[in-house]
C-alpha cells in the first residue's frame, strides 16, 4: 500500500511535467488500483485533485478506483459522481461502491477511529473486496492485451 498525500506535490496549473508531475506518473503508474479520498466542495471535488488527476494520463487507463468520501449531510456524495465521469474520460474503472461519511465531523472520536466502526468496515469491505476483484481482472487481462493496442484484422 502506497498513501500518497497530495499535499506532498505542487501540480503546475499549465499541466506541464515537473518533477513532482513525474514523482505522482511513477506511483500511480505502479499502482495496481487507486483509492481517492475526498470532501465535497461547493457541490464537488477540490480543485487540487482535478488538477492532480488531469496531470496524468495513460496511467490511468485501465486502473480500477475506489472512492471514499466526506462532507455534511450528503457524505460527501456529490463529489463522488463528477469524479466518475472524469475517470471514465481517463479510461479508468470506478468501483460501483464507495465509503461516504456523512455529517464527517461528527463521525470520529477524539483519537481519529471512526464512532460507527462496523458500519465503515462493511462498506470499506464490500469496496475494497471489488476493487481487488477488478485489479486482478484488469491486469490479467492486459497481460493478454495491453490496454489500447489494436486487435489485429
Amino acid at each position: 500500500v502506497d498513501v500518497i498525500d497530495l499535499a506532498g506535490f505542487e501540480f503546475p496549473p499549465s499541466m506541464a511535467s515537473s518533477p513532482d508531475v513525474e514523482r505522482f506518473a511513477e506511483r500511480i503508474g505502479a499502482a495496481d488500483a487507486v483509492v481517492i479520498v475526498t470532501p465535497e466542495y461547493n457541490h464537488s471535488y477540490p480543485g487540487p485533485l482535478k488538477t492532480a488527476i488531469d496531470s496524468l494520463g495513460e496511467q490511468w487507463h485501465a486502473k480500477p478506483v475506489g472512492l471514499v468520501s466526506y462532507g455534511g449531510i450528503s457524505g460527501g456524495l456529490r463529489a463522488v459522481e463528477p469524479l466518475r465521469v472524469v475517470f471514465a474520460e481517463l479510461h479508468a474503472m470506478t468501483i460501483r461502491d464507495t465509503v461516504s461519511f456523512h455529517g464527517a465531523w461528527g463521525q470520529f472520536d477524539d483519537d481519529g477511529q471512526p464512532r460507527d466502526a462496523d458500519g465503515v468496515n462493511g462498506a470499506a469491505k464490500v469496496m475494497l473486496d471489488q476493487l481487488a476483484w477488478w485489479a486482478h481482472s484488469l491486469n490479467a487481462a492486459k497481460a493478454l492485451r495491453p490496454y489500447g493496442q489494436k486487435v489485429a484484422a
